[in-house]
């Protein structure tokens, strides 16, 4: 890990991605300084090795919630950082904003009764999605929003889904540890690939 103070309000996007391409990324420490992580260990989700629990699966079947795409991404930000210790800071915001703004970073969100209960984002660069966070308001809201996150990456050809770190709860999608020298391997080719975030829309968006 090594640390830096962003000048001003924002990381920049190009530095920001940069930072993903050799395999790291940003989390607020104490302070408002930005602590930059690559994991010896990786998590990482095999496309086309995930598990949808049998709990989960009876949900999906009840069409819970309206699933969107891109149209909430601040407040999906912030909603993952409604918790009592957060690494999601003013900064963190405002960078993520901006790569989403570019097109780099993307959202999928729970709607119920139009309100927003739940969902994700991550980072879109190549043909890998490193996920950032999650949250829900309601039971199953976030968990519903990765099952549709995994049928968007398939559908769109990409290769890696980037998790940062495993723990209980991604392992039982099927999330896996990965050393640093493979994930390497992994990252080289998914970003000098193609994918398409559109293509269960219809196609490309730019």
């Amino acid at each position: 890990m090594s640390e830096f103070a962003p000048i001003g309000e924002m990381i920049d996007p190009g530095f920001l991605m940069s930072a993903y391409a050799s395999g790291m990324f940003p989390m607020a420490l104490e302070g408002g300084r930005i602590g930059w992580f690559s994991p010896e260990v990786r998590g990482v989700i095999p496309l086309d090795g995930f598990h949808i629990p049998k709990g989960l699966r009876r949900v999906l079947k009840k069409n819970p919630f309206e699933i969107r795409v891109d149209t909430a991404f601040l407040d999906v930000i912030e909603g993952c950082a409604e918790r009592d210790e957060t690494w999601i800071s003013e900064t963190i915001v405002r960078s993520y904003w901006e790569l989403h703004r570019l097109g780099h970073a993307h959202s999928v969100e729970a709607w119920r009764d139009g309100e927003l209960v739940g969902g994700l984002y991550g980072v879109r660069l190549g043909s890998a999605f490193f996920g950032e966070s999650m949250f829900s308001r309601v039971s199953e809201a976030s968990k519903v929003s990765l099952v549709y996150l995994v049928e968007r990456l398939r559908a769109g050809g990409f290769t890696l889904l980037d998790t940062q770190w495993s723990n209980d709860h991604l392992v039982r999608f099927g999330c896996v540890d990965v050393p640093a020298d493979e994930y390497d391997l992994m990252l080289g080719i998914a970003v000098d690939g193609e994918a398409d975030w559109w293509a269960i829309d219809g196609g490309r968006r730019g």
